[in-house]
């Protein structure tokens, strides 16, 4: 409160005007599933508690090397094959309650909340982790465990609640014929799902495993997540994952026909019922192919993108995170111009980033009645445009005999 009385000179600091917005981290990962934890040591031992993992070696010393039955060390490999990520990992194997990881159940990995406690378990333990380190993964996969069709569901409620993208892959020995037809109300695999928050992958992937110097069949979904996480860092979340090279492949699980320009080819059938898959044709690699979650064809909405997806969920989280520093201030003009001017410069910064093609924010006084304002409340519009993938390219050809003209000149 000021002084009642002053004889001299004083300085009151107002803050007004545009604030900086923070951009949430995109590359990281949310993987669930087992571990071997009984060879680890105990200081390392974590069940149903997300741990940031940054490299190869604090994924050995927290969830060992990887043995036949257990998911999470042969994901952390997948993922760090490509070059980059970081990873909140949930395990969710207790060896004193299940003794095998073979008794681990979906149940598991779909998680609770303990009535004692309070503690979230499973999948639901991610939603801990803006708390406990700044913020969510934005990638969600659980290798194996999501061929169960059961747990699809319960990752999209996760996706849309955390604003992430969930990966699951088709079961192991699934056709292209079954694939496609998961698709719809007849099929029987977990692939009967239209959400623009899941991506469905088909098919496994070769592995080599130097332990058995055997070649293994692997899920596609966690190599897919770690394409997504150094295409991010490399590119920029605004690009599509789609026809990235594959790192740490030898093969897929059933040869796919892949040719650019057919459009009866497996590969481009696949993509047309919402499925991202694995190009291969001659001297191109292994390469990830697909730009559209399943929420393709179902829904034509430019979401449907992934990366339109994931943009759209960057810029909204950015900006509810920065709007701390606003929430409980007296509503006058001056605040009315700094959440608009604040929010315009961040779109300004991602449109000369290329993440944006165009875009605003500005203030409707249609949407906000003075019963509203008295209540404390504020509407803002946010209008904008990521960039689209280069999904298909026509050429028009003419054959113009005028052209003959020209000989002999």
């Amino acid at each position: 409160m000021a002084a009642s009385f002053l004889h001299g000179v004083e300085t009151i600091e107002i803050e007004k005007g545009a604030r900086t917005i923070k951009t949430v981290k995109t590359a990281i990962i949310g993987l669930i599933g087992t571990a071997p934890i009984q060879n680890v040591d105990d200081e390392y031992r974590t069940i149903n508690e997300p741990v940031l993992i940054l490299n190869e070696i604090d994924a050995v010393k927290y969830f060992g090397n990887h043995e036949d039955g257990y998911t999470i060390p042969q994901a952390l490999n997948a993922i760090f094959d490509q070059g980059a990520g970081v990873v909140l990992v949930i395990n969710v194997f207790d060896p004193e309650t299940h003794q095998d990881v073979s008794k681990v159940t979906i149940s598991d990995i779909i998680g609770s909340i303990d009535a004692d406690t309070g503690k979230r378990k499973g999948l639901k333990a991610f939603e801990d982790c803006y708390s406990l380190f700044g913020y969510f993964p934005k990638t969600i996969i659980a290798p194996v465990y999501s061929e169960d069709k059961t747990l699809v569901p319960e990752m999209e409620t996760l996706c849309k609640k955390i604003k992430a993208i969930g990966i699951v892959d088709a079961p192991v020995g699934t056709s292209v014929q079954d694939a496609i037809t998961g698709r719809g109300p007849e099929g029987s695999i977990n692939f009967n799902i239209s959400s623009d928050r899941i991506i469905l992958c088909y098919p496994h992937l070769k592995v080599y495993n130097s332990s058995t110097d055997t070649i293994v069949l692997e899920p596609y979904s966690q190599r897919l997540a770690g394409v997504i996480a150094a295409k991010d860092i490399e590119k920029g979340y605004h690009w599509s994952p789609s026809n990235t090279t594959i790192n740490g492949i030898l093969g897929v699980e059933k040869q796919l026909t892949s040719m650019i320009n057919d459009p009866t080819s497996e590969v481009n059938t696949l993509n047309e019922a919402g499925i991202v898959t694995v190009f291969n044709s001659y001297g191109s690699g292994f390469r990830t192919w697909g730009n559209r979650s399943s929420a393709y064809p179902s829904s034509t909405h430019v979401t449907n993108f992934i990366n339109i997806r994931r943009t759209a969920d960057i810029i909204h989280e950015s900006v509810e995170y920065s709007m701390l520093q606003f929430i409980d201030f007296p509503i006058d003009n001056g605040l009315i111009d700094s959440i608009t001017e604040t929010v315009n410069s961040f779109i300004r910064t991602l449109i000369g980033r290329g993440a944006l093609i165009d875009g605003k924010c500005s203030y409707n006084p249609d949407k906000n009645p003075v019963t509203e304002i008295a209540n404390g409340h504020l509407v803002f519009d946010i209008e904008f445009m990521p960039p689209t993938p280069a999904e298909r390219i026509t050429f028009e050809s003419f054959i113009d005999i005028e052209l003959l003209k020209s000989l002999g000149q």
